[in-house]
């Protein structure tokens, strides 16, 4: 049999703004290295309907352009949706892109690094219509 696998949970909470995709490769590889894991996974997790969680080059063509105009072409903010007559809000169009996003990625670590490409970082999109605290959770498996 195999090294017994350890199984630590980690939170993750900062603040972010309406909209903002926050790189947070630095606070997982904290976390990471807090656990004193050397070969395993990670999945980030995020509780909610309006955040998502995925991997990208985070550069600002990317972040402040091309991923905003993306979204903005999936899921249009000032559409009437059915969602807003339901809740009496106006975050739809953030419904609808999680939907098409996830809440959650799994990543492997080898020697109690994260197996991430060069360019390839962690990011957490606030796809709701206003900042707001996030609390994310990261379950590390490993040995």
């Amino acid at each position: 049999m195999g090294d017994p696998v350890d199984v630590i949970t980690k939170h993750l909470q900062f603040h972010v703004k309406k909209d903002e995709i926050k790189n947070i490769t630095p606070n997982v590889r904290d976390a990471l290295t807090s656990t004193g894991l050397s070969k395993g996974i990670v999945t980030i997790f995020v509780p909610g309907s309006t955040g998502a969680v995925s991997t990208l080059e985070y550069e600002p063509g990317l972040v402040d352009h091309d991923i905003p105009r993306f979204l903005q072409d999936i899921a249009p903010e000032g559409n009437n949706y059915a969602h807003h007559q339901t809740w009496g809000d106006h975050n739809g169009h953030s419904h609808v892109r999680a939907f098409f996003l996830k809440p959650d990625i799994t990543v492997p670590f080898i020697s109690g690094k994260l197996s991430l490409g060069t360019w390839q970082q962690i990011v957490f999109l606030n796809l709701d219509e206003r900042g707001r605290t996030r609390n994310l959770i990261l379950q590390f498996m490993g040995t």
